[in-house]
């Protein structure tokens, strides 16, 4: 079996950004922290979101992170995204489509699992509609997918 961890470079909020993560999922769990000698600062620290698990840094100002490799989330509910979007977007930066960057430099996109569903529809018509009704949001609002989807 494979496994793969997303290995985050902050300048230097590693923990900060692993907290408030792990505090926004139910699933999420701190794994480690591993500081630069006993009592030195944090320099590495690792989390798990549900079966995902995550290594972050401290590397200083060397790279930053960009909207080129982004999380997605799948909600379930109009209620979920828009409180994961409420917290995720404080200090942050929203964007087209359901994308947001935090106020880590972290980008996410936070996705209604219904939007497959109507994007890949075999009724004519549904999926270029929904889609041109996507385009058009910044968060997402499932009752404007339906609309769409129902036109």
């Amino acid at each position: 079996m494979t496994n793969i961890t997303p290995f985050l470079w902050f300048e230097h909020s590693a923990e900060d950004a692993m907290e408030f993560y792990v505090s926004l999922f139910d699933d999420a769990k701190v794994l480690s922290v591993h500081r630069a000698g006993d009592d030195g600062p944090v320099f590495s620290v690792s989390f798990s979101i549900g079966s995902q698990s995550f290594t972050a840094i401290n590397g200083g100002p060397h790279y930053t992170l960009t909207p080129a490799t982004s999380w997605m989330i799948t909600c379930d509910s109009q209620e979920e995204i828009d409180r994961l979007w409420l917290a995720l977007g404080e200090g942050g930066e929203p964007m087209q489509c359901g994308w947001i960057t935090d106020r880590f430099g972290v980008t996410w996109q936070i996705v209604p699992s219904v939007l497959f569903e109507y994007l890949s529809s075999s009724e004519p018509g549904v999926g270029s509609r929904v889609q041109e009704a996507m385009l058009k949001m910044t968060k997402f609002e499932i009752s404007g997918l339906e609309a769409a989807a129902r036109e």
